[in-house]
């Protein structure tokens, strides 16, 4: 479908749009433009939800504690290349004799030459220059981001003290979706469009109740594999979070009552109706994902 609302009309095009819209770059005009499109297409709404929970994720990531003694051995580092590769560069290339103001090529009368010319001079290459205005906080930054995201499952384990690692699996897949093109596989708001489409690949779909008037929106679903079994998610979506609500499937299980089991940033609620077991999560605040399994709860029985 083409708009005539000046926006770019290829899925990139509108995907870095939205980016600009998340990044505070965008004017009035074209914010307002791009927010239309979001509310008219439920595949935008969801990458415009998972844009948003990403940053917000990563911005509460814990800022790396650096030491004095690490600072000093940083920039020693940044010094000594600095120095080599200056070193390296002052030095003659092998074979090319030097060129100095004055110098006299042969005897007897030679002509000069190299009147005029300046001294050869080290200067410090673009790659070395870089390198000696290298910002280590970036770099601390960069990997403790890249270590939490890697290590999420085995945190949540730590933390949670879940046995069977199911919540982790679970906490992992919420982060793959983050991260992903897409976090749904089916995109539709409509209940009568996934549980089908779930029910027609894995032979099972959990309630999907309609909560958009409530604030939480269905945006669609997809299939998570978790201990080598596919289980069904749906994905809801409250203002600018998403909720990834696991439905493992039971048999002859127990109703149990929700259950906390929020950490590394995310917060999470797993609780049973005895026909599944569910895990709801999200990097909503506690009381707000409270809400949520509240009226999901109420709305599938």
């Amino acid at each position: 479908m083409t708009h005539d609302d000046g926006l770019p009309n290829d899925p990139e095009g509108i995907r870095l749009m939205i980016h600009a819209l998340v990044d505070g770059e965008l004017d009035a005009a074209a914010a307002l433009a791009v927010e239309r499109r979001i509310a008219a297409d439920p595949r935008l709404a969801a990458e415009h939800a998972r844009i948003v929970a990403l940053q917000g994720a990563v911005s509460r990531l814990p800022r790396p504690d650096v030491s004095d003694a690490f600072r000093a051995r940083i920039a020693a580092i940044g010094m000594a290349g600095t120095e080599r590769q200056a070193s390296v560069e002052a030095e003659p290339q092998r074979g090319t004799p030097p060129t100095l103001p004055g110098l006299i090529a042969g005897a007897g009368g030679g002509q000069r030459r190299g009147a005029g010319t300046r001294p050869s001079q080290a200067r410090p290459s673009q790659r070395t220059r870089r390198f000696g205005s290298f910002d280590w906080r970036a770099m601390a930054a960069s990997i403790m981001i890249s270590a939490v995201l890697a290590s999420g499952a085995t945190q949540w384990m730590i933390q949670s003290g879940v046995d069977d690692g199911f919540a982790a699996a679970v906490a992992s897949g919420h982060r793959r979706s983050l991260l992903a093109a897409s976090p749904i596989d089916i995109v539709s708001s409509d209940r009568h469009t996934v549980k089908p489409w779930l029910d027609a690949r894995i032979g099972v779909s959990p309630p999907a109740p309609d909560l958009v008037q409530d604030g939480y929106a269905l945006i669609g679903g997809r299939v998570e594999v978790i201990s080598g079994r596919p289980v069904p998610a749906l994905v809801y979506r409250h203002r600018e979070h998403l909720i990834t609500l696991v439905a493992e499937p039971q048999q002859g299980g127990k109703t149990t009552q929700p259950d906390d089991l929020s950490s590394g940033g995310f917060s999470m609620v797993h609780w049973s109706d005895g026909a599944f077991s569910y895990w709801a999560i999200s990097d909503m605040e506690r009381p707000e994902l409270d809400d949520f399994v509240a009226r999901f709860r109420k709305a599938a029985v």
